[in-house]
């Protein structure tokens, strides 16, 4: 691993080479949201009438933040709270809020990871755990719980999660999900033991490999009966969805969220590049990579969603075929899935009322395909169930579960960076403890927070986690980021430090995003996304068997102490933004009264920032 001078007194890593530069901020970028996120939204919001605004916030939104963050890593070469404190004092507290944001997400995403590593233990049974009910305590027959759901649902809720009936009803901790959490921790500080010496190497397979594993799933699907069903449902355009304001605030987060932006990661991956290197090119390149990521994704999984879904449509004419034979007394080979209708339109005209009484499933493949999810419900129900009904089965659940686990350590890794980078800025650590244990002490802490999604509960509160941490703080951290950078170290600056980098000097769509178009769109997302969450009362999908309508779940309002929680989670990340700030004025005005103002160079206006000269003696 190369080092190099930073200040005339460290030493700062520098990556081998570009390639694994590359890798490990596609790696950050492209995470799990891009499987089982963006095909949902997909999905819902007419097809391929969502690539519109998905791509209209790409380009307007997404890149020039992701250049952004790029570029002033690179020219300031630290962390997010070196590069905020170098820009102004005041903007401090945006480097702790992205630190903070980055441990909250990174406790409850590798608390997946734990998920995956379960699922993927039980995919070498044969069969497969999931694939049917276990018997009941009395060995008589199968578990009611199971019966009434199905087996799916049943070792997902119970056999992993164990899950309560809501969230005020804790449970104790899951041995076998505290066992999968320090295990994925463990594997989290392994790959990062050395810092980006380590993250380099691991990148190779965990960056590819989801790659390698999407084209085998690709190849496989697409030879799958029904797939071309799959497909066709997740790309039909509906242009009417488009006058939904909804649409365009999902696709405006999605791609927000999607590149990984406002978390610190990227800011500190670039600090360590070559000074002179095409920041432009890198973030035009990773994020084009990652929307083609989404696209790419998208096609196996419908595909096999597909036929999933043609699988049930001829199960349940199957049984209908099977409850007229035996009225009628037809022959089964008389009556097959490819003339069931013919046969039943035959027979409403001649026998309604015998029809009429068999009370026959109505089969509908829209209705079947109208059956997908997002998030954990895709992965650990959809997708298991799938995999259940092709040939195979327990190949496809091991890639599928391996791939999952590459993209969420991938993600991780620049998680743990947003959390590592910024306490070395701090320089709060004393010099005798080595990174090894500084990455030790941090994986550990995050562990036993994460305890609390071992829990009966915990799937709940993960559900919190990513609701709310991942949403308004970093809308907010990105605003003040992007506000920061063009209006406080000045566009001229800005303009002059890429020069210094590229040789050239950002073109006019570029300064119109800086300046104008982003940051209006992200407080126009901003302020629509918090008038749509107070106009609903939050509320949560919960588990119940004991619910009369079960097994479909059961809808309950957060109680108000965890409402506060919410709140919390919410403002707790970016409240340092003001705080760090009022600190940073109130001291200056201090010294400036104290006639002490040769203390701190800041203090002359409160506002100033370094010089040229400052800034190139430092770099």
């Amino acid at each position: 691993m190369a080092k190099t001078k930073d200040s005339g007194v460290e030493e700062r890593p520098k990556w081998d080479n570009k390639v694994q530069y590359l890798l490990t901020c596609i790696g950050f970028a492209v995470g799990l949201g891009n499987v089982w996120r963006f095909p949902y939204l997909c999905q819902i919001y007419g097809g391929g009438a969502f690539l519109i605004p998905y791509l209209i916030a790409l380009v307007f939104e997404g890149l020039p933040l992701l250049y952004l963050e790029l570029a002033i890593g690179q020219r300031l070469r630290m962390g997010s709270i070196g590069v905020w404190n170098s820009i102004s004092p005041l903007l401090g507290g945006v480097g702790i809020a992205s630190m903070l944001v980055s441990f909250l997400v990174g406790i409850f995403y590798n608390t997946i990871l734990a998920w995956v590593l379960w699922y993927l233990f039980h995919s070498f049974q044969n069969p497969l755990p999931w694939s049917q009910c276990p018997l009941n305590d009395n060995l008589t027959g199968y578990n009611v719980e199971c019966e009434k759901s199905t087996p799916v649902n049943y070792f997902w809720y119970r056999e992993t999660l164990n899950i309560t009936p809501d969230i005020e009803t804790s449970g104790s901790l899951q041995w076998w999900l505290v066992i999968c959490l320090a295990s994925a921790w463990c594997v989290v500080y392994i790959c990062f033991i050395k810092g980006i010496e380590s993250v380099g190497k691991a990148v190779y397979v965990t960056a590819t490999f989801p790659y390698l594993v999407l084209t085998i799933f690709l190849i496989r699907a697409l030879t799958l009966p029904g797939a071309t069903d799959g497909l066709v449902y997740l790309f039909t355009p509906d242009w009417e969805i488009l006058k939904n304001p909804q649409v365009w605030l999902d696709a405006s987060t999605q791609i927000f969220f999607s590149l990984s932006v406002a978390f610190g990661g990227l800011i500190a991956f670039s600090s360590y590049n070559e000074e002179r290197n095409n920041c432009e090119r890198d973030a035009v390149l990773v994020g084009v990579i990652n929307s083609a990521t989404s696209l790419y994704a998208s096609i196996p999984i419908f595909a096999i969603l597909g036929f999933k879904a043609t699988t049930a449509y001829n199960s349940c004419i199957k049984g209908n075929i099977l409850a007229l034979t035996n009225y009628f007394e037809f022959s089964e080979q008389n009556i097959t899935v490819e003339n069931y209708d013919h046969w039943l339109k035959y027979l409403n005209q001649t026998s309604p009322g015998e029809v009429a009484s068999l009370d026959l499933t109505h089969c509908d493949l829209q209705t079947f395909l109208d059956q997908s999810a997002s998030g954990t419900g895709l992965a650990f129900i959809v997708f298991t169930e799938a995999v259940i009904e092709m040939p195979g089965s327990q190949i496809w659940a091991i890639l599928f579960f391996v791939m999952l686990f590459s993209l969420g350590l991938s993600s991780m890794f620049g998680n743990i960076e947003g959390v590592l980078t910024p306490i070395n800025d701090l320089k709060l650590v004393p010099k005798w403890i080595p990174k090894e244990l500084l990455t030790a002490i941090i994986c550990l802490v995050a562990f036993l927070t994460a305890l609390i999604f071992t829990l009966g509960s915990g799937n709940y509160w993960v559900e919190v986690f990513n609701s709310y941490v991942g949403s308004v703080p970093l809308l907010i951290i990105a605003f003040f980021e992007i506000t920061g950078v063009i209006y406080v170290r000045g566009m001229k600056n800005f303009s002059e430090d890429i020069y210094f980098m590229t040789g050239n000097r950002p073109n006019i769509f570029w300064k119109a995003c800086w300046m104008v178009i982003s940051p209006l769109m992200l407080l126009v997302v901003l302020i629509a996304y918090v008038v749509v969450q107070a106009q609903t009362t939050p509320s949560y999908p919960t588990w119940n068997p004991a619910y009369e309508l079960f097994p479909q779940t059961e809808v309950k309002p957060y109680p108000d102490w965890v409402f506060a929680i919410i709140i919390l989670l919410c403002v707790l990340p970016v409240i340092s933004i003001p705080l760090v700030a009022l600190y940073k004025l109130i001291c200056c005005r201090i010294k400036k009264s104290s006639a002490r103002t040769d203390l701190n160079p800041y203090c002359n206006d409160g506002f100033e920032v370094e010089t040229r000269e400052q800034q190139n003696q430092r770099a």
